[in-house]
């Protein structure tokens, strides 16, 4: 059974970079197929798909969001990050890490999915 935890700091200022880790157990993060996505649902709204980093490597992000985002991982300890530059207070949201054995951009296909980080963007 895989399981996922998020980290991070919940309040970050306004044009800072947010970055937070989720560590994966349970599971390798090179196994082929599966995909390591980062997922948001701001406030009264739906999720929102960012983006993932597959098994070689490989990264894909939302074009909305890919000129401001960084995937990274470091497989050795079984985390993989999430960076997210230039924050604004639309940046407001919980802040998920989520996998499933495919690639999809869906976000509400995905089936594992960490506890979740609620970040605010504010001065």
């Amino acid at each position: 059974q895989v399981q996922l935890q998020e980290s991070g700091p919940g309040l970050v200022e306004p044009s800072q970079t947010l970055s937070l880790t989720c560590t994966v157990s349970g599971g390798s993060i090179t196994t082929n197929g599966i995909y390591w996505t980062w997922i948001r649902q701001p406030p009264g709204k739906g999720l929102e798909w960012i983006g993932n980093i597959g098994p070689s490597g490989s990264t894909d992000y939302s074009p909305s969001l890919k000129s401001r985002t960084s995937i990274s991982r470091d497989t050795s300890i079984k985390q993989f990050s999430l960076q997210l530059r230039s924050l604004s207070p639309e940046d407001t949201a919980w802040y998920y890490c989520a996998t499933v054995g495919k690639y999809t951009r869906g976000p509400y296909e995905y089936v594992y999915w960490g506890q979740g980080t609620q970040v605010t963007v504010s001065s």
